[in-house]
């Protein structure tokens, strides 16, 4: 079959995918023709071969038309190996004629889509449906409105309240701030006003993308706000998708552009929104949601949004999540807390250290929003925000054990342990062995004492001040909450009765909602630590142990001290966890006077404790200079050493009674499997949908929490032994499946599971959207992928570097026509991001 041919047949499938019709059918009549009005016949389609892009009346291009039938885009194609772009001009011209705005560009492999009345053409992966370019019809962008919109302090708070200066409160200054907190009105700050009009300054130098670098705690989801009211009021843009990496982030960004634009504008959260999504002007929604499957193609078009805003860019459009990123034409904002230079005492990077994929994730990020010298469109450290006193800097607490000392130490803590055979040996644990085997109850009762004794105090009551620590895992957070309650409970008899510390995980009902009353000062409802301090309102629960539900985005400014009880190998995750502390706050209390009025009582908050049991600011930054160093109790030996303890033996039982062999029976299984297998699908799915636990799990998007109950409580258990294996094979499909896709499939998500091809040629999309190879490589770059991905021997010629054994493949011309940079960036890019055990 020809190039032309094989491009012909891809774009047929391409619109017809994106529901463009060929023919009258159920779903309407045909709304694609051809120029010159070349009638369309199945023989037509079927015939065009080497000839596709000629015939007697000059060139056959496609002409998509709206729903009334009127022409709305034209398609050029081109064969394959052709630059789609070379066909730009002639189908300016033939859009012209047709009065049509929207031009696409494809040569089967390569797409552009190009709105003749704003900005180039833009790379896309999948085609535009007719719905989708029909509302794009009525969007009449105009940069010079955005330019020349006026953005002031009041930008957000005149959409909250329009007439605010009219306001007593308002006018009255000694009122103002009070005015503001009641109400949840939010005036922008100098810096944030200075971050929007930095976008301003981009558009109107001619730039499509920008990258905010603003330190924790300065803002950044207000900013967006602003930026997103910006967009929307100049009609630069008719919808906004917020992208974020975690499901707090995702209700706290709804609940906050809710707060800010609801005046304005309305907001949805996309899974709660599934069937009427379209009538809101800014989308919410995880990354992770629309990764999987690659369900972003089939749920929306390249046209539905103007501007994409990446919340911790670095995270929510890393690596292969770049793709959804990139997916949709329009304006692109990012925003991060890890600044760009927070890497530079990474000597000799190794693939091996953790550091090394968040720097090239960061640098990742610049280079997507072309900020390639390393300047974003807008900076604000936390020098910055401490020095405009917006932010309070931390007092660390450098504490090591004994053997916390000797796990960082280039020889790491030497231990004996017995294994299976019941064998003694010594085994070496190191920095990152922490995180996997080693928990010690001594150690972590030092770490526990050391917070206690050391910790700052609430300045009105003199307790300890609202404290989160970070532990290794849920277990460790639950031996560190009890050590926490059991030490309180001596110290301060009868204060907390267990409610000094909670553990809050993912695995502890009603976790989500801890983290709320613990902001809100009411978890466990508030202290009585002092009786005459009866009404001051700050939590009976001081402290909140963790494991990563509040670190990003979590808000509680009168946080006093955070516990860093676990390493830290990522950087983003130091600077969110070590940010959750940089908030600003004032202690306060109406106290009584002996005449029976009251009067102000407050106590501003000037710094906190990072207390640092593993050097991981040290890690970071090299040799920090620490402002408090605390020495520790040896702990003494090697007590408490991971991965000994008693030896479990199996063979005991022997049943010595004769059981003789009764009967013998063999029935070969034909093709159609066992009627057990076909049928435990669909019993399965019914068994999920009545467990309260998995669907209300499922419906939060939390679906890491539903797998774990399915496995631990549904998984080979004597009713029906389910287990994922036996599930793969009900399904009948040709790759492994996740236990994730399965409960997609129960619960509606997804239609029906994709092949292993549709897998692939999706993976090969992701990669081109990303790196954008030339036209003339991208079949090349698809083909390889695919056999790298599908092939072990391929895998090993390249891993071994005997590049002469592809010529005994198929694949010898098109390594050839790749570049040495392509080469190296598609095993690369398969190694970190396409998991090869989908495919087998």
């Amino acid at each position: 079959m020809g190039k032309e041919a094989k491009a012909r047949i891809k774009i047929n499938r391409l619109l017809q995918d994106s529901g463009w019709r060929f023919f009258d059918d159920a779903h309407g009549p045909a709304n694609i023709c051809l120029e010159n009005n070349v009638k369309i016949t199945e023989q037509l389609l079927d015939d065009f071969g080497e000839d596709f892009e000629k015939t007697t009346q000059g060139f056959i291009d496609y002409l998509l038309l709206d729903g009334q039938g009127f022409p709305l885009a034209v398609l050029e194609a081109k064969r394959e190996g052709r630059q789609p772009l070379d066909g730009k001009e002639q189908a300016r011209r033939y859009a012209q004629g047709q009065r049509c705005r929207f031009v696409l560009l494809s040569n089967g492999n390569l797409h552009y889509f190009w709105d003749l009345e704003s900005g180039n053409p833009q790379v896309i992966s999948t085609l535009p449906t007719q719905l989708s370019l029909g509302d794009h019809t009525q969007f009449k962008p105009n940069p010079g409105n955005l330019v020349r919109e006026g953005v002031e302090r009041d930008y957000i708070l005149l959409t909250q309240k329009p007439n605010y200066e009219r306001d007593p409160r308002w006018q009255d200054e000694s009122q103002r701030d009070a005015f503001l907190a009641d109400n949840h009105l939010k005036l922008l700050r100098p810096y944030q006003v200075r971050a929007v009009q930095c976008i301003q300054q981009a558009v109107d130098e001619g730039q499509n993308r920008f990258l905010f670098e603003m330190a924790t705690g300065t803002g950044k989801t207000l900013v967006a706000g602003a930026a997103i009211k910006l967009f929307l009021r100049t009609r630069n843009a008719r919808r906004v998708l917020f992208l974020v990496d975690r499901l707090d982030l995702e209700r706290q960004a709804h609940r906050n552009f809710v707060r800010y634009l609801k005046n304005d504008c309305i907001t949805v959260i996309y899974k709660h929104n599934r069937d009427d999504w379209r009538r809101a002007e800014i989308v919410v929604t995880t990354v992770q949601s629309l990764l999987v499957n690659n369900k972003y193609r089939d749920l929306f078009s390249p046209t539905d949004f103007d501007l994409v805003i990446s919340d911790e860019a670095h995270r929510s459009i890393g690596g292969n999540a770049r793709a959804v990123f990139e997916y949709f034409v329009g304006y692109k904002l990012g925003l991060t807390a890890t600044p760009k230079d927070y890497l530079k005492n990474i000597k000799n990077p190794d693939a091996r250290d953790p550091r090394e994929m968040e720097r090239r994730l960061l640098l990742d990020t610049y280079r997507t929003f072309g900020c390639t010298s390393g300047q974003p469109t807008f900076r604000y450290s936390l020098l910055d925000g401490v020095a405009d006193g917006f932010l309070v800097n931390p007092i660390t607490v450098d504490a090591r054990t004994e053997i916390t000392t000797q796990l960082l130490s280039d020889e790491g803590y030497a231990v004996m342990i017995t294994d299976e055979d019941g064998e003694e040996h010594e085994a070496i644990f190191t920095h990152r062995d922490f995180e996997r085997r080693f928990l010690s109850d001594k150690t972590n009762s030092i770490f526990c004492k050391t917070l206690l004794e050391n910790a700052l105090r609430d300045p009105l009551t003199g307790e300890v001040g609202k404290t989160l620590c970070f532990a290794v895992s849920q277990d460790h957070a639950c031996k560190l909450t009890q050590i926490l309650n059991e030490m309180a409970d001596k110290l301060w008899p009868g204060k907390y009765n267990s409610d000094f510390a909670v553990q809050v995980t993912s695995r502890i009902p009603n976790a989500q909602q801890f983290t709320v009353s613990f902001a809100n000062n009411n978890l466990n409802q508030h202290s009585r630590f002092l009786e005459e301090l009866a009404g001051y309102k700050t939590s009976k629960t001081r402290v909140c142990v963790t494991v990563g539900m509040m670190t990003t985005g979590y808000d509680c400014e009168d946080l006093l001290n955070l516990c860093l009880m676990r390493p830290i190998f990522s950087p983003q995750d130091f600077v969110q966890m070590k940010g959750r502390g940089t908030r600003l706050w004032s202690f306060e209390y109406q106290r009584r006077t002996p005449s029976g009025d009251s009067e102000p009582v407050a106590a501003p908050k000037t710094a906190y404790k990072l207390f640092d049991f593993f050097a991981n600011c040290e890690y970071f930054e090299d040799k920090y200079n620490y402002d408090e160093v605390i020495e520790l109790p040896a702990i003494g030996g090697g007590e408490g050493g991971g991965g000994g303890g008693p030896v479990v033996r199996t063979g005991d039982y022997a049943n010595v009674d004769p059981d003789p062999l009764k009967s013998l029976k063999e029935t070969p299984i034909g093709l159609e499997g066992m009627r057990i297998d076909r049928e435990m699908f669909g019993k399965f799915e019914q068994t999920v949908k009545t467990e309260p636990f998995v669907v209300d799990k499922v419906q939060q998007g939390d679906f890491a929490a539903a797998e774990s109950y399915i496995i631990e409580h549904l998984f080979n258990k004597p009713e029906d032994y389910f287990n994922l294996d036996k599930l793969r094979r009900a399904a009948a499909v040709d790759r492994r499946l996740t236990l994730r896709e399965i409960l997609e499939k129960a619960f509606g998500f997804i239609p029906g599971f994709k092949s292993r091809e549709e897998l692939l040629d999706e993976e090969c999309d992701k990669f081109i959207a990303i790196h954008q190879p030339s036209s003339d490589e991208v079949l090349p770059v698809k083909n390889f992928l695919k056999a790298y991905v599908t092939d072990p021997e391929i895998r090993d010629i390249i891993e071994s570097e005997q590049y002469g054994r592809f010529y005994t493949t198929p694949l010898a011309g098109d390594f050839q026509n790749l570049t040495p940079e392509l080469r190296t960036l598609i095993p690369e890019y398969v190694k970190d991001y396409v998991p090869l055990n989908r495919f087998l």
